[in-house]
This record gives C-alpha cells, sequence and structure tokens, in this order.
C-alpha cells in the first residue's frame, strides 16, 4: 500500500495524473508487479495505490522509479490480507 503525495512540480501538472497513473501501472508490470487499485484522496495523502510485487525489494525499485520523476512522494507500507494474518497469528508461539 503506498500513499502519495503530490509535489509542487506534480501539482502544477495535476492533468497530467491520469497518463501518470497508466504510466505507473506498466511501470509496476515491468518489474512483475500489479497496480490492483488506485484511489485519489481527501485529506494529508493525495492518492493511495495498492500493488502486488514478486518481493519487498521489487516493490521499493517500482515505487522509487516513480518518485524519482519528481511528481509525487511516497510512503509505503507493507499490508496483510486476511488470509495472511490468519495465517500469522495461527503460527504464534
Amino acid at each position: 500500500m503506498t500513499l502519495w503525495q503530490y509535489t509542487q512540480q506534480g501539482a502544477q501538472t495535476i492533468r497530467e495524473s491520469p497518463e501518470r497513473i497508466n504510466r505507473i501501472e506498466e511501470r509496476f508490470a515491468e518489474v512483475g508487479g500489479e497496480l490492483r487499485e488506485f484511489y485519489m484522496l481527501m485529506g494529508r495523502y493525495d492518492t493511495i495505490t495498492i500493488s502486488e510485487f514478486p518481493d519487498d525489494e521489487t516493490a521499493a525499485q517500482a515505487i522509487l522509479s516513480v518518485t524519482e520523476d519528481g511528481n509525487v512522494s511516497s510512503e509505503t507500507s507493507k499490508a496483510f490480507s486476511r488470509e495472511s494474518t490468519r495465517a500469522l497469528l495461527d503460527g504464534l508461539p
């Protein structure tokens, strides 16, 4: 799960956002990831994406490649599905 905030550059070119979302989706796919959900937000963050990647390193590379463009800053958290959460809890010592 990644929370995104527009930079000054990104805000000045806000009308290009739909095309940027398409490029993000393509960029994630290039590294074996998938952009599963995208939402615009009202509040501290401007958008959120829910994505899947083969591993944490690939996720980091994909997110960094998007922030490198200079239109957004990001904060990423690893989210666990309901099934993963149950498996984790079932495995507690």
